[in-house]
């Protein structure tokens, strides 16, 4: 029976976390407050868990959810490169609510759906996230609602459209500001070249157009319409071993990588 933590309360926050762990570790759903809204979290390196989001909300695999981290080293671990752009962006809006789409780490074969190569990734600016963050490591993280339905911004809400398809509710007060994160997509950084290196707006959201453009000026994509569909538009990556094994060495070089001055 699932359960619902108020995490103003120290106890119950330490009863929480503790369950939210042991759910994650069990491949069951935990909901978890962001700096935007309350998401929906699950073990992104078992498809069975992700699988099991996908279903809660009413999706299927063309909807592959995007996964949050707890910093700079989890990102790189988890995609291919971070461009020199891309890091002036996560300097200036991480933690904060801009998700980045790049192409995924080869040698990682989990699965998240049909996200054709690529992973969006970002970074929440909140205390309990972030805390579950650092002791799951990375999870696939989509708004806590049915599709179709807003997006919860409280663990109440999200209760009463998932019920028990989730293990725990995490309730840590209304959330911050109720408004989805900014998606873009960087993946031309990576495979492109010279004028064809752009970054375009998937999804408009926390993080406005001008706040974008202010970091990245010519890179970022004039904007006609910002389309919505699905960011997951490239070549899927091979597959590999254990994605967990793969991520903890990818983790460890980019952490030395930092030790050393790499960019």
């Amino acid at each position: 029976m699932s359960t619902l933590f108020e995490c103003s309360d120290h106890s119950q926050l330490l009863a929480g976390m503790r369950r939210a762990r042991q759910a994650i570790g069990r491949g069951q759903l935990v909901v978890v407050p962001t700096d935007t809204v309350y998401g929906v979290a699950a073990d992104a390196f078992s498809p069975a868990a992700v699988t099991r989001l996908l279903k809660a909300k009413g999706r299927g695999r063309q909807q592959p959810p995007p996964v949050l981290v707890s910093g700079i080293d989890a990102m790189r671990a988890l995609v291919e490169s971070v461009p020199d752009e891309v890091r002036s962006l996560v300097d200036e809006f991480w933690p904060g609510g801009l998700t980045i789409v790049l192409p995924a780490q080869p040698s990682l074969s989990w699965d998240l759906g049909d996200t054709e190569g690529t992973v969006a990734v970002r970074m929440p600016d909140q205390r309990i996230a972030l805390e579950l963050l650092e002791e799951t490591g990375p999870l696939a993280v989509s708004s806590a609602n049915l599709t179709g339905k807003p997006a919860a911004t409280s663990a109440v809400e999200a209760q009463d459209m998932l019920e028990e398809s989730v293990e725990a509710y995490l309730d840590d007060g209304p959330s911050r500001t109720g408004i989805a994160s900014t998606i873009v997509d960087a993946t031309a950084l990576v495979t492109e070249q010279g004028d064809a290196r752009t970054v375009r707006i998937l999804r408009s959201g926390a993080v406005t157009r001008e706040q974008l453009a202010g970091v990245l000026g010519d890179l970022l994509e004039p904007a006609p319409d910002e389309p919505t569909g699905d960011p997951h538009a490239h070549v899927p990556p091979p597959p590999a071993a254990d994605p967990r094994a793969a991520f903890a060495a990818a983790l460890k070089e980019s952490t030395g990588d930092d030790a050393q001055g790499s960019a």
